[in-house]
């Protein structure tokens, strides 16, 4: 079922090492098939050089695995409340990054400080409340809190990225990282002042508008 989707999948899940954004099995991907609606997500605890189109699992948006040998990811059901509850999400990622998750291990907010944050999150990337792993608690925060932003943190967790399709959804993960490690920089060698609203609204209208092809 749904080759091309996993396909995609594998090569998505490979970014997630590739870019220093996991470890070990940690972090996982899932996107929902914009036909059938069904969900593919990543397997528990296998390794990420081990993982391969056989291994993704497929589930309804209920949770019925529909097909996969393997157990799907731990935080399956939190993936599934922010597609049941989010009509424009087609892909999630998790990770735990290491700068974006020291912000979330203080309970802060990741500032704007400089204009790649601007362009690509349109404000600061907010850091949610702390809740158990397992259920759906983790969506619930995702959802409560991302409702302007497509990037939330999880206090003293990780990183939920989402979107329109699970591509955007990894080059999110990597672009919130990057924003993390240059404010945790930039707030050890001073006090920096940050964008103004006016200038973060400009700046995020022309990247989500007006750049590119």
């Amino acid at each position: 079922m749904l080759e091309e989707l996993k396909k995609e999948m594998v090569g998505l899940l490979q970014e997630l090492p590739k870019n220093n954004l996991v470890c070990l099995t940690s972090g996982n991907v899932s996107a929902r098939d914009t036909q059938s609606g069904l969900v593919v997500i990543k397997p528990s605890g296998v390794p990420y050089d081990q993982l391969d189109a056989s291994k993704l699992v497929v589930l309804t948006i209920d949770g019925k695995v529909v097909e996969g040998n393997y157990k799907p990811s731990s935080d399956t059901a939190s993936h599934l409340y922010i597609y049941q509850n989010r009509s424009d999400v087609n892909g999630i990622v998790h990770t735990h990054s290491m700068y974006a998750t020291v912000f979330a291990a203080l309970g802060k907010n990741i500032p704007v400080l400089i204009t790649e944050t601007a362009e690509e999150f349109g404000g600061e990337i907010p850091c949610a409340g702390f809740v158990l792993i397992g259920d759906s608690e983790i969506g619930k925060q995702v959802v409560k809190y991302g409702e302007h932003s497509n990037v939330v943190l999880l206090k003293k967790h990780g990183v939920f990225t989402f979107a329109v399709s699970p591509r955007k959804a990894v080059d999110l993960a990597i672009l919130a990282e990057n924003s993390a490690h240059i404010a945790w920089l930039v707030l050890q060698a001073g006090t920096p002042e940050g964008i103004g609203d006016e200038e973060i609204k400009a700046l995020y209208y022309r990247q989500q508008n007006i750049y590119g092809q």
